[in-house]
């Protein structure tokens, strides 16, 4: 009898410490993700040898940490050049194309979003144990919740990081806050958060999705004095957007520190990125001949390289230090991406655009597998303060084409030489014959996909002001 006993009593201890291990067997995931900062609107070099590619006046020690201990990607891509499209790309894995969702503020009932699998709800699916949450600006056409978070701030947006819509002089000009957008508000729901998830002993999925860039502009009064004193840079200037981001780095550190307090370090994974390029320039766009993107091409609202490439960072287990990568990535690549490194490789989601770039984390391989070819962008509505001009582009290697719909026009760039996308290789005398079937080649590519997916399509006087898709009402 007090063998048998014996023997239940072993047994239960071993369910309870394999319930325990696999509470621990997944890795944690921690998103953050800014608002509107240019790929070089941190002081991390994007290319390792050209001093261009990092902010001559803003500073950001702790994304530099984030830098150092993991991988740069240096070609990464936002799904959109505006927010909510890219945000969208994010969660489904899908361009905001396939999606239908082309712009800020749309209506999205013809997405379903309780039937649509996302980031968390697949990593439920790997394993029940997966806490999950969203803190700071969501701003999307739906509600957190329905997309399998636990905990949120809600269906939030620019306005609820303080944003006058009404008011140019009051969005650009420099203001004092203790909690400027909410930063460290926002960061302290984070490391509660994770402090709870760290207890119960149970892996958690966090994306801390920051109001900080975007306007209107605040900072903490020490940190505006910093960069008051401090001499500006060439390409960055002001003043209120050096300090806001500086704050926007003290919470990155806060994250980190709160990590290495709780001894989470060895299983987590960080990713920082922004979700557009930065704005090009705060006075009247008319007149700026140089964006703060430069050297890349312009800013948000356009599919050129300004508008859409994006710093991207990654550290966490496997991840060897100080690793860079040229690959391009895009946002469609994310969702994949974690539940690869999740433990699951068999993805229970149709129609996915994006493909894991786990391999390349673990230099095991320099190329993504898609089930889309080249990384696609889709802006079609004329944008007054913007190219004005309704327009698509797919990249593809180093090789990236702009199409523009209101007379067809391509342009063709090599982007790894021409980041300031100056030279349309269409029109060059060498080589004339083999970069116009090249040009031909990626622009069948894009369109063939556009009509695959139904994107909706431009027609003369359809502009940024039209929301709902019944509007539009045409398709490729």
């Amino acid at each position: 009898m007090y063998i048998r006993f014996f023997i239940v009593v072993l047994s239960f201890l071993s369910i309870l410490h394999l319930n325990s291990q696999n509470k621990k067997s997944n890795p944690n995931f921690i998103f953050i993700l800014a608002d509107d900062q240019g790929w070089n609107g941190t002081s991390v070099k994007m290319i390792k040898n050209n001093n261009l590619s990092k902010s001559d006046f803003y500073e950001t020690p702790n994304i530099e940490k984030i830098a150092s201990k993991g991988m740069v990607f240096s070609s990464a891509y936002a799904g959109a050049p505006v927010c909510a499209p890219s945000r969208y790309s994010i969660q489904f894995g899908q361009t905001p194309a396939r999606l239908k969702m082309i712009r800020v503020g749309m209506n999205t009932d013809h997405i379903d979003h309780e039937k649509k699998t996302s980031i968390v709800k697949q990593l439920k699916l790997i394993n029940t144990n997966y806490k999950t949450a969203h803190f700071g600006k969501w701003g999307m056409d739906s509600n957190p919740a329905t997309f399998g978070y636990d905990e949120s701030d809600g269906a939030s947006k620019n306005k609820d990081g303080v944003f006058n819509y009404n008011s140019n002089e009051l969005q650009w000009s420099n203001n004092i806050d203790i909690d400027p957008k909410k930063i460290f508000s926002i960061t302290k729901k984070a490391t509660d958060f994770i402090e709870k998830s760290a207890n119960e002993n149970v892996p958690f999925f966090l994306q801390i999705s920051h109001y900080a860039i975007h306007s209107d502009i605040f900072a903490r009064e020490n940190t505006y004095k910093k960069f008051y004193n401090k001499k500006p840079g060439e390409i960055h200037k002001n003043i209120g957007l050096a300090a806001m981001t500086f704050d926007l780095d003290i919470s990155v550190g806060i994250i980190l520190d709160k990590l290495k307090e709780l001894d989470l370090e060895k299983n987590t994974y960080v990713i920082y990125t922004s979700d557009n390029g930065s704005v090009p320039i705060i006075i009247p766009r008319k007149y700026y001949n140089q964006s703060y993107n430069y050297p890349l091409k312009r800013g948000k609202w356009d599919a050129t390289e300004g508008g859409i490439r994006i710093p991207f960072f990654i550290m966490g287990p496997g991840i060897e230090e100080n690793k860079y990568s040229s690959t391009p990535i895009s946002f469609s690549d994310i969702l994949p991406t974690i539940i690869d490194l999740a433990g699951d490789k068999k993805l229970k989601i149709d129609n996915l655009d994006g493909g894991s770039f786990k391999k390349i984390l673990f230099q095991k391989k320099n190329k993504i597998n898609r089930k889309t070819r080249g990384i696609i962008f889709h802006v079609p509505y004329e944008n007054k303060i913007a190219l004005e001009r309704a327009h698509s582009a797919i990249i593809l290697d180093t090789l990236k084409l702009i199409k523009f719909y209101d007379n067809n026009e391509v342009n063709l760039f090599d982007i790894r030489n021409d980041l300031n996308e100056d030279i349309d290789l269409t029109l060059q005398t060498s080589n004339n014959m083999v970069n116009r079937e090249k040009a031909k080649e990626l622009e069948e590519m894009l369109d063939s996909y556009l009509s695959k997916v139904k994107a909706p399509k431009w027609k003369p006087g359809i502009t940024w002001k039209e929301n709902p898709l019944r509007i539009i009402n045409s398709y490729h």
